[in-house]
């Protein structure tokens, strides 16, 4: 965490000090403000990218193995499970029970069963929670 905040300073003093000599510059005469934009826009393009690199693709690496056994310690059935790794991708029960060609109702059930199972108020807090217990 300290490297983070450590790392965001330094990269808004940089900031800071490009915008400064930029006016500097421009105020003298010395280069044109179209030159200033690009120079401005290619150290966010740089920095995006390196932020990118940095946040996204780090979690990806961490391969987790499902727990099996916790899943049917919390006694999820197959169905249920398949319910549950849909409201993961972001689906709506509409959604859920055209991909499993179930009716929305049954999908509800489902939902509401593992709601009861995970402990969880809501959808997003149980995808969590599985998360948590290496179910997903």
């Amino acid at each position: 965490m300290k490297k983070t905040i450590l790392v965001f300073t330094l990269l808004i003093v940089a900031l800071y000090t490009l915008f400064r000599i930029s006016k500097y510059t421009w105020l003298v005469g010395g280069t044109s403000m179209e030159f200033i934009i690009t120079a401005i826009a290619l150290v966010f393009f740089v920095v995006g990218i390196y932020i990118n690199k940095k946040s996204l693709y780090k979690s990806r690496n961490i391969s987790r193995e499902i727990d099996h056994q916790k899943i049917k310690a919390l006694e999820i059935t197959t169905r249920e499970y398949e319910v549950l790794q849909a409201i993961s991708e972001g689906l709506s029960n509409r959604e859920i029970a055209e991909k499993l060609f179930l009716s929305e109702s049954t999908i509800k059930t489902h939902v509401s069963n593992l709601l009861v199972k995970l402990d969880a108020k809501r959808r997003t807090q149980a995808v969590q929670i599985a998360k948590d217990h290496n179910i997903l």
